[in-house]
């Protein structure tokens, strides 16, 4: 049994890895890595299984096993609850440093949303007294499973796509996508972007650095210009450069940086803080646009909550696919609920 659980996990192995090769930037990254750790599992508990014999007579061994498991499955069971915690603490930090804006509130009303989902949402069985609170009761059950399991598969692409195993990617162009201005001044977290922009750029000398973004209410200038004089003051050759300033979202900095681009098929950086490189990725998959994303860090507590905002945005994207789904499973909730 074993041997067949191996080849699972070899083809499940290169799958993902030809899935990382050739396209990344879809939740398959995500998926395919679960099913490959998944299978990996497996191989595992049937080659322990098949050992049961020879750990018989090691007694020390099968209680650090024992320990070893009880830890995971504690560590599984307390999970969720710790999420719902670890998103309310960051939560009330993002209020607490950047304001009361509702986007602000993100984290907050996630961790009650799923605090309720795991304690309250159970114990409301008594809906099922009637065949259509049976009903409401297994689709909104189903609803949240998919949207916690959607939510789970993206922030694991998004991990996926940030990791990168070296610098050097011989790119023609490393894009930096604006971020807003105060004035005229760059803000920290767009500081961030530029500094990894710069440092991208030593790895690749034959690069263009292309600084892409417009002139945004209570700015004093464009963001692209604004981020080539921050380059320029770092040290970086103004011939480099090429400044963007038209663009007013994600969709138009890649939109616009690519008409600058000299090159039919460029290799492209694109770089931006690290919650936003996934959705600029696919945003820039459904342009057609070939590139490899790096993040910028920023503040732990702020990237919780604009996770949850990208992930926002990756819903809008694709809504059609997810009403689909939707109505499968409403359908599903109508059939068991009889």
């Amino acid at each position: 049994m074993w041997q067949i659980a191996m080849i699972l996990f070899v083809v499940s192995f290169c799958f993902f890895v030809g899935v990382m090769v050739r396209e990344p930037r879809s939740l398959r990254s995500g998926v395919s890595f679960f099913w490959m750790m998944l299978c990996l599992a497996g191989v595992m508990f049937l080659v322990l299984a098949g050992g049961a014999a020879w750990l018989a007579s090691r007694t020390v061994l099968i209680w650090i096993l024992l320990i070893l498991l009880m830890i995971a499955l504690i560590c599984v069971a307390v999970f969720p609850i710790a999420l719902a915690v670890m998103f309310f603490v960051q939560g009330l930090k993002v209020i607490r440093h950047e304001g009361r804006k509702p986007a602000n509130m993100l984290s907050l009303a996630f961790s009650v949303m799923l605090f309720g989902y795991l304690t309250v949402w159970p114990a409301m069985g008594g809906l099922g007294r009637s065949i259509f609170g049976t009903r409401l009761y297994i689709l909104i059950s189903l609803l949240a499973f998919y949207l916690l399991s959607l939510l789970a598969t993206y922030a694991l692409s998004a991990v996926l796509n940030l990791i990168h195993l070296r610098k050097r990617r011989r790119a023609d162009y490393i894009v930096v996508l604006g971020a807003g201005l105060i004035g005229a001044r760059v803000t920290p977290l767009l500081a961030a972007r530029i500094d990894k922009g710069i440092e991208l750029l030593a790895f690749n000398p034959k690069a263009m650095l292309i600084m892409s973004g417009g002139q945004g209410p209570g700015e004093d200038l464009a963001e692209g210009r604004a981020m080539a004089d921050y380059a320029i003051d770092k040290g970086v050759d103004p011939e480099r450069i090429v400044v963007e300033d038209r663009s007013a979202s994600t969709e138009e900095n890649l939109l616009f940086s690519r008409a600058l681009m000299e090159k039919e098929t460029p290799k492209v950086i694109l770089v931006t803080t690290a919650y936003h490189v996934f959705r600029a990725l696919l945003l820039a998959r459904q342009q057609g646009m070939k590139c490899v994303g790096f993040g910028a860090k920023t503040k732990w507590y702020f990237t919780l909550n604009a996770l949850l905002r990208e992930f926002g945005g990756y819903l809008s994207l694709t809504w059609k696919r997810h009403a689909a789904v939707a109505l499968v499973l409403a359908s599903m909730a109508a059939i068991l609920g009889i």
